[in-house]
């Protein structure tokens, strides 16, 4: 790293050019790392921090696994103090944490190791920052070694340079950086709540335990129950001409997608497509696949337009349009699933729902009045535009973030 040490943006007050000394120096101990391994785990004792604890964010000291306190104690290298750094070898290479009082008196695993950073010239929430600002995770990965584990050795940790600016501006960065991350974890903590609110909220609409009135002030009339049948035909049409060469995909987390940006790739033969189905925009499709997102398989509506989908998947198309959105928003909940469960056969493969098209499409579908039905999809819909608003306002905060370290140190 070289170039005139004076960043960017700075905090009024502070004008001296930054030093920089490498990670061995500005620890007042050798750079060690954590031994203790699986043989060594027990029910009780001293927590111990793994490379895995360090990905979650917050370290919970309730949620660590424990060694016995002579293990520990024959590790004293690696027991971890108050404003100590540890710092990731393997896996997400590099990634960083200042120890808080309450993970004092830890004590590391293998693929993690310990910087006691020397705390009259050094704030540790500064370096934390720094060692995981985009630039230096770079520096980490360039470091790194091994063909099937990668991992950086100490050696080259030691190595890792460190630019900082007098302790005063350190405080003032870190300080600045963690209430951004305050905001950041507030709206992560409003986003999931909002997000689960709005599922238990679906649950109850389509369960009629919440209902609308007319404009009146009336009931709505009770419910039907139809089958998928009555409402949608089996779309069979096959591209036997190879003219249509879209190919589109149903991800559970996604929805319809085009599989070449999806896979980043064709997984199709994009040479002979004439046994996938052509299917347009607002069909249905039903992927089979079971997945910890979609435990039956996901049902999703195609916003895309015309294209082709493996024979794998069923489509179908709805004859009447008034029932799209709210059909889309009941497919979104579980409440279809047990329905699912008991026609499946899973005889054949573990990670697919084995159903009959019979079966299928003999699926019940609970159906409201037109009326009741725009209700509920305008309600879903402004609990999903205050979910998204709340999940651009963290993108929004993200990008600051980033932009701010990239300014902010040098």
């Amino acid at each position: 790293m070289i170039g005139n040490l004076i960043p960017s943006k700075r905090f009024l007050g502070f004008s001296n050019s930054w030093n920089q000394c490498n990670l061995q120096k500005l620890s007042t101990k050798n750079i060690s790392y954590g031994i203790v391994q699986t043989g060594d785990y027990i029910e009780n004792g001293i927590p111990c921090i793994r490379v895995v604890d360090l990905t979650k964010g917050n370290i919970e000291k309730s949620n660590l696994i424990k060694t016995s306190l002579k293990i520990s104690q024959s590790y004293k290298k690696t027991v971890l103090e108050k404003g100590d750094l540890i710092i990731a070898l393997r896996g997400e290479i590099g990634l960083s944490k200042c120890i808080s009082v309450e993970l004092e008196g830890c004590n590391l695993t293998r693929g993690i190791a310990r910087v006691a950073p020397d705390l009259s010239k050094f704030d540790s929430k500064y370096i934390e920052f720094y060692l995981n600002s985009e630039s230096i995770r770079k520096v980490f990965d360039q470091r790194k070694n091994g063909s099937a584990l990668k991992e950086i050795p100490i050696s080259e940790l030691k190595k890792i340079p460190v630019r900082y600016p007098e302790l005063g501006e350190q405080k003032k960065i870190a300080d600045f950086l963690s209430s951004v991350n305050e905001k950041i974890s507030l709206l992560k903590e409003k986003h999931a709540l909002l997000a689960q609110y709005k599922k238990g909220v679906m649950q109850k609409l389509f369960k009629q335990e919440i209902r609308f009135k007319d404009e009146n002030g009336n009931d709505f009339p009770d419910w039907e129950v139809v089958p998928l049948s009555k409402l949608a035909d089996k779309n069979s049409l096959k591209n036997k001409d190879n003219t249509v060469n879209a190919v589109l995909t149903n991800s559970a987390k996604s929805g319809i997608v085009n599989q070449g940006d999806y896979f980043n790739k064709d997984i199709a033969n994009q040479g002979n497509l004439t046994g996938y189905t052509v299917v347009e925009k607002n069909d249905f499709i039903y992927n089979p696949r079971i997945s910890e997102l979609a435990p039956v398989g996901p049902i999703k509506r195609n916003h895309i337009g015309q294209g082709v989908m493996s024979p794998l998947y069923t489509t179908f198309r709805f004859k009447d349009e008034s029932v799209l959105d709210y059909l889309e928003q009941y497919f979104n909940t579980t409440m279809w699933h047990r329905y699912m469960h008991s026609i499946a056969n899973f005889g054949a493969r573990h990670d697919r729902m084995n159903i009959t098209s019979t079966d299928f499409y003999a699926l019940p579908l609970p159906l409201p009045c037109e009326d009741e039905r725009e209700k509920i999809v305008s309600f879903i819909k402004a609990l999903e535009k205050k979910v998204n608003a709340v999940k651009e306002q963290i993108k929004l905060t993200e990008t600051f973030k980033k932009g701010l370290l990239q300014q902010m140190f040098v």
